[in-house]
C-alpha cells in the first residue's frame, strides 16, 4: 500500500443491509484512523456499477429477493470480480457469503448463479438457524473465538477451493460444524453483529491483508464486557 487512503467499498447497502452489517465499514475505517492511516468509505447502490480499483469490499445480509437482485446486479457489473482477481480483499456476511459462492437456492426452489469467488454452494435447510454463534477460527485466521448472531435458512457446503473460517462451538453456521468460507483474500461468514465490531481481531486481519502486513496492536481495551457477555450467551466459557 502507498500512503494514499485505504479505499473501502460498501456494496449495495440499500439491498444488503440486514442487521446493521454496513457498520462493518465504519469499524474498519475507525480502526485505520486510530492508527493514523487515512481511509475512505464509498457506497455503491443498486443500479450503480462497482468499480474494480478499491482495496476492500464489504457485502452484508438480505432476504431471498434482495440477495437475488444483488447477485444479478453483480454478475452484470463485474467490478467486484475483477477486483478480487487482482487481489483486493472481499468480506461478506450471510447473504454476502451465499452470493460470493458458486450458487445458492431460494425457498421457491430456484437455484441462482453466484459470483464464484468462493467454492461454496448453498441450499435452503429444513429449519432456520437463529441465535448466538461462537466460532473458533482456523489456524492463521485468528486465535480468539469469534462471536456473532445468525438468522438464516441456508446450508452451505464448501468445495476444495475454499476452507472454513472456523469451527462452530455454539450455533449452526454452515450447517456441518463449520462457519464461513475463505479463498485467498475473500472471506465470508454467517455472523452478524456487526461481526467486525464484536471481533476486532477479525477486522484487523482483513486490514492486515489490505496493508500487506499485520497491524500493530491498538492501545485500547479490546476485550470489552459486551464481547465477554456475548461469548457467554453463546455458551463459551473461555
Amino acid at each position: 500500500m502507498s500512503e494514499s487512503a485505504v479505499r473501502i467499498g460498501l456494496v449495495l447497502p440499500d439491498v444488503l443491509g440486514t442487521y446493521s452489517d454496513s457498520g462493518n465499514a465504519t469499524v474498519l475505517c475507525r480502526r485505520l484512523h486510530w492508527r493514523e492511516i487515512p481511509a475512505t468509505i464509498t457506497e455503491f447502490h443498486y443500479g450503480e456499477p462497482v468499480p474494480a480499483g478499491l482495496d476492500l469490499y464489504l457485502l452484508g445480509g438480505g432476504e431471498d429477493e434482495s440477495q437475488t437482485l444483488a447477485a444479478a446486479h453483480l454478475r452484470e457489473h463485474r467490478g467486484l470480480q475483477s477486483a478480487a482477481a487482482r487481489g483486493a480483499v472481499v468480506f461478506g456476511v450471510c447473504a454476502g457469503l451465499q452470493l460470493l459462492g458458486t450458487g445458492f437456492g431460494t425457498t421457491d426452489g430456484v437455484r441462482h448463479e453466484g459470483l464464484g469467488l468462493l467454492d461454496a454452494e448453498t441450499s435452503p435447510g429444513d429449519r432456520r438457524a437463529v441465535g448466538e454463534v461462537v466460532v473458533q477460527a482456523d489456524q492463521g485466521l485468528g486465535a480468539e473465538p469469534l462471536t456473532g448472531f445468525e438468522n438464516h435458512l441456508g446450508v452451505t457446503t464448501l468445495g476444495r477451493g475454499s476452507r472454513p473460517l472456523g469451527r462452530v462451538l455454539a450455533g449452526t453456521g454452515n450447517g456441518d460444524g463449520t462457519d464461513g468460507a475463505v479463498t485467498g483474500r475473500v472471506l465470508a461468514t454467517y455472523l452478524h453483529g456487526p461481526v467486525l465490531a464484536r471481533n476486532p481481531a477479525l477486522a484487523d486481519l482483513l486490514l492486515g491483508w489490505v496493508l500487506g502486513a499485520p497491524l500493530p496492536a491498538l492501545p485500547l481495551a479490546e476485550v470489552s464486557a459486551l464481547r465477554e457477555e456475548r461469548l457467554r450467551a453463546g455458551g463459551h466459557r473461555g
